[in-house]
């Protein structure tokens, strides 16, 4: 079992950690609609891909 050698200080800590985080959710303009939806997904209005 492993056991730490050293305290890790925060800074050491938060700075290992930047990286771990939400990502904000990529979003289009519907071009039917104008409401905001993702990208491959089909809109609230019924809409997608020309279709």
């Amino acid at each position: 079992m492993a056991v730490q050698q050293r305290r890790v200080s925060k800074t050491r800590k938060a700075k290992r950690r930047t990286h771990y985080k939400l990502a904000a959710p990529t979003l289009v303009k519907c071009p039917s609609c104008g409401e905001y939806k993702q990208p491959h997904h089909i809109c609230e209005c019924g809409h997608y891909e020309g279709k």
